[in-house]
């Protein structure tokens, strides 16, 4: 799943910030076919606008990293957006590479979950506003393509 590579600690105060506000973010998780033509969409536009995507083979989903809050508010059809609360939620310090075998799947290495961009070669966060259009562009495009078949 997804979630497998993400570490968390909450304080026992709710009401304790946290720690390193840049380090917060949702996850915007879409089927990976969907999820590779936004990528596609996102990389054609100014390119500025997406941020780092896992890949979950196991669950064959591709996961958005969105700015905290964005869960409170995303309704796209065929997603979900976990929210964070903004929480002491941090990448691992060695994020999986595009496939090698985290330790969440079988040691061959088939099912992992990798980053399709990694943190550092894209932006912070994807803009859910952008991330709403290219969903629904990609959508809309796989329908034309299946409907062709």
């Amino acid at each position: 799943m997804v979630e497998a590579v993400v570490k968390t600690s909450q304080s026992i105060d709710p009401r304790t910030p946290p720690s390193t506000p840049q380090a917060a973010w949702d996850l915007v998780t879409v089927p990976a076919r969907q999820g590779l033509e936004a990528v596609d969409i996102l990389r054609r536009g100014d390119g500025d606008g997406v941020g780092p995507v896992l890949h979950d083979d196991d669950g064959d989903t591709l996961g958005f990293l969105v700015p905290p809050g964005t869960a409170a508010g995303w309704d796209v059809p065929g997603s979900t957006c976990t929210g964070t609360d903004g929480r002491g939620l941090s990448l691992d310090a060695a994020p999986p590479v595009p496939g090698i075998p985290d330790g969440s799947g079988p040691a061959d290495g088939a099912d992992c979950t990798c980053w399709i961009l990694p943190p550092g070669e894209a932006d912070r966060t994807t803009d859910p506003a952008v991330l709403r259009r290219a969903l629904g562009e990609a959508a809309r495009m796989l329908e034309a393509a299946d409907n062709c078949r």
